[in-house]
């Protein structure tokens, strides 16, 4: 009983142990306690374009009945404490989360809103922290930029002068931070740096700088310039400014005599370079012409300072030749250029026709053969000419066409009987002269009835008429011997 009272006293010490340790712990940790307000995390640094919306965050500890006030550090106005604002700036303004977060807002940020901003706690001593606000701006153009005195030429900036003058172009850029300007040619074409004193010329692609100086302009460089201002912040503009160079008339021809036949028409040209525009013409024994039904005028610009002249001239008439003058003037000159137009003589026509050539067949009456005699014996002897064209056709005989069109191969034939014994033929087939080949040809007849015009389409070597002639005249010989030579063997058998 003694040892059960024993181990609960030895308990209960312990637990009083216990107690008076925590006891001490919680004493020691409410002494250690920091009793004033702090920061948990710094401001932050913003960079915003003008016109965007920024926000800065304050975040305090154990702020206890101290109150959080928001100042501009630059004049140290107060803009707000706790949630209610000082300032009365519409575009400023403070929240709270209720717990330890601070926010100080401004929105629509102009370019007087840059500086450093504070967030303050009214403790004794005071205590503090900062961020920094940087607004920029995206770069701009100004329309009218202040020209110096030493600029004795107003037309410089305008972009005009004269061919060998001097053109200045300005481009002012304003934005935060400062923008650069570069200049380019819109055409992609490369800018020419001429020196005045010198024939030195540098040839580039861009040129730096807020001013673009031509000297010794010559036309070649008119055209658009473009200069382009950036400085990181966008977007980036540019500005075109038109390069205009004057110069008096050059006249050039491609030809400066010309040949046309009588009852043609033709056409001349001019090709002017000058600018500004100029007033152009064309003239014949210094008198003006103009467009009707006799003549056709037409310019067309090929580029800035170059353009095409056309003076047509229909139905030429001996009358019409001669010398033709293209001019062209403006303020600062005149041209012209002188066009002969001459008379080409065209060679005659051909006017011999050749004669056709038309093979005519007879036959002669011959006596009746026996009924002992074998069967007729035809000899088809073709006769043709291929260089024969339809108009020869058409002149020769009429009754030719029909008896071609009668013929499914286009060809004549001569059909010979010729009476003959038993046997004889036979016996005399090796002796009989050989038939000629002929060509196939392809004759086209049209349906709508004009039979004179005849179209002949030939697959071969065309043979002239003098060897086509002497051919058919051969076979008459062979085939009249032939015959006689038949009849004297009938007769006397």
């Amino acid at each position: 009983m003694d040892l059960v009272k024993c181990i609960l006293s030895i308990f209960l010490h312990i637990f009083i142990l216990l107690n008076c340790i925590i006891s001490l712990a919680k004493i020691t940790v409410i002494a250690q306690a920091p009793t004033d307000p702090e920061f948990l995390a710094p401001l932050d640094n913003f960079t915003v374009p003008q016109g965007r919306e920024v926000s800065f965050t304050c975040i305090v500890n154990n702020l206890g009945g101290y109150k959080v006030a928001w100042l501009k550090s630059d004049s140290k106005a107060i803009l707000g404490i706790h949630t209610h604002m000082i300032s009365l700036n519409p575009r400023l303004s403070v929240t709270h989360n209720g717990h330890n977060t601070w926010k100080f807002h401004i929105a629509n940020v102009h370019l007087n809103d840059s500086g450093s901003y504070m967030c303050q706690v009214n403790t004794d001593p005071m205590i503090w922290q900062s961020g920094n606000l940087n607004v920029v701006v995206p770069p701009d153009i100004l329309n009218q930029p202040e020209i110096s005195s030493s600029m004795v030429n107003a037309n410089m900036e305008e972009g005009i002068s004269n061919e060998g003058g001097v053109i200045q172009l300005i481009c002012a850029a304003t934005g935060i931070p400062e923008p650069t300007v570069q200049w380019n040619r819109e055409d992609g074409k490369d800018i020419i740096l001429r020196s005045e004193s010198t024939r030195e010329k540098q040839v580039v692609k861009v040129v730096e700088g807020e001013r673009l100086i031509l000297t010794n302009v010559q036309r070649t460089d008119m055209g658009g310039y473009r200069c382009v201002a950036s400085n990181g912040v966008p977007p980036a503009v540019s500005k075109r400014f038109d390069v205009n160079v004057h110069f008096k008339p050059e006249i050039k021809v491609n030809s400066e005599i010309v040949g046309a036949p009588v009852d043609s028409q033709v056409v001349l040209e001019c090709i002017v370079q000058v600018y500004p525009k100029p007033l152009n013409g064309w003239y014949k024994n210094a008198e003006k012409l103009h467009d009707g039904i006799k003549y056709n005028i037409s310019e067309a610009l090929i580029n800035l300072y170059t353009w095409q002249l056309n003076l047509t001239i229909r139905n030429l008439k001996k009358a019409d030749f001669g010398a033709y003058t293209c001019s062209s003037v403006n303020a600062l000159g005149k041209d012209e250029k002188r066009i002969n137009l001459q008379e080409y003589q065209l060679p005659p026509k051909p006017t011999t026709t050749p004669t056709p050539y038309v093979v005519r067949t007879s036959a002669k009456p011959r006596r009746k053969s026996s009924h002992t005699h074998n069967k007729n014996l035809n000899e088809v002897v073709r006769a043709k000419d291929t260089s024969m064209s339809t108009n020869h056709i058409q002149d020769g005989d009429p009754n030719l066409a029909n008896t071609i069109a009668g013929n499914p191969n286009g060809l004549g034939e001569v059909h010979t009987q010729l009476p003959a014994k038993n046997g004889y033929e036979k016996n005399r087939n090796s002796q009989m002269p050989p038939v000629v080949p002929t060509p196939k040809n392809i004759w086209f007849y049209p349906t709508n009835g004009a039979s004179s015009q005849i179209q002949h389409l030939s697959a071969r070597t065309t043979v002239s008429v003098t060897t086509t002639t002497t051919i058919n005249f051969l076979l008459s010989l062979l085939l009249f011997l032939f015959k006689f030579y038949i009849s004297n063997e009938l007769f006397l058998t």
